[in-house]
């Protein structure tokens, strides 16, 4: 991990021995706010700015679950990764912090050398969409990463996948009959068409860690770490439903609508795993999303 203090973690815990703790393990690596409360968190969040928020669940008056509800919700802080700290094991537990928008759990009492490499594991992730933004891997029409940017998003997520013996997903998108939009429309229409898509996609996804780009055309790509295909098929229906309601501005007094076909991949992948075959499981489902009718979701591990 760098030296250089180049990142800001906001820690919460309502025992002040918790937050000694973990500023010991980090605070040699990274600037360390704490907080007492979830209030305090919400406010210093909103202030300071963190690329990273540790937080305990079990805590009075707000628990952590609130907060990170509260986190999500304001635009200022929904892109904030957060871990959560706590003592809670059970599946149902972790099921509940990822479905709010948890991007991994530390559990108590703490492993140094664990803390140390699931925070370094997000700092890169931190790092690397400031470089993405920095070197041009955003795609200027939608501003959300390029097809490049992904892929060296999916190359860490993929390792990170294997290390740890978790599932990863991934979903690919297909605006429905887009060709027949753009010439009804005409090329600019269908340009506010995409950025609207984009727009929607991002706003259904929950957590910092999932990542969406564009693939190119009118194809779009979600990375789901962390996720089964339970929850990716969760997901997709929400983007799928999202965008079929979404009102595409014409003029002053008229819209248009659009749907979306997806196909979905999950797998826990090992040092033997293909990510190439794997995205092209997704794409083969996608394709067979279209010949059932479209605007539907279809999983690879229904082929």
């Amino acid at each position: 991990m760098s030296e250089k203090k180049e990142f800001t973690i906001l820690t919460t815990d309502d025992e002040k021995s918790n937050l000694d703790i973990l500023a010991g393990i980090l605070s040699p690596y990274y600037n360390i706010l704490v907080s007492k409360s979830g209030a305090r968190t919400l406010e210093l969040a909103r202030e300071k700015k963190p690329d990273l928020i540790l937080l305990d669940v079990m805590m009075p008056e707000m628990t952590g679950f609130e907060v990170i509800a509260a986190l999500k919700a304001s635009n200022a802080t929904a892109n904030i990764p957060v871990i959560f700290i706590t003592g809670l094991s059970s599946t149902e537990d972790e099921q509940r912090g990822f479905f709010l928008g948890a991007v991994d759990y530390i559990t108590k009492p703490f492993n140094n050398a664990i803390v140390k490499a699931r925070v370094n594991t997000h700092m890169k992730i931190v790092d690397q969409m400031r470089t993405i933004e920095r070197i041009g891997l955003i795609d200027p029409l939608t501003k959300i990463a390029n097809r490049r940017g992904f892929e060296d998003r999916f190359e860490a997520e993929w390792g990170r996948a294997i290390r740890e013996k978790e599932p990863i997903s991934f979903l690919i998108m297909d605006i429905d009959l887009f060709k027949i939009y753009n010439d009804t429309y005409g090329h600019q229409q269908g340009d506010v068409a995409l950025k609207l898509f984009a727009e929607t996609a991002i706003d259904s996804l929950l957590r910092a860690s999932d990542f969406a780009a564009r693939w190119g055309g009118e194809e779009f790509v979600v990375l789901l770490p962390f996720t089964n295909i339970d929850g990716a098929t969760e997901i997709a229906e929400r983007i799928r439903l999202n965008i079929e309601a979404m009102e595409i501005p014409i003029d002053e007094e008229s819209i248009t609508k659009v749907t979306v076909s997806i196909g979905a991949n999950s797998i826990v992948p090992d040092i033997d795993s293909s990510m190439k075959d794997f995205i092209e499981k997704a794409d083969l489902a996608l394709y067979k999303a279209k010949e059932l009718g479209r605007n539907r979701i279809v999983s690879a591990l229904d082929l």
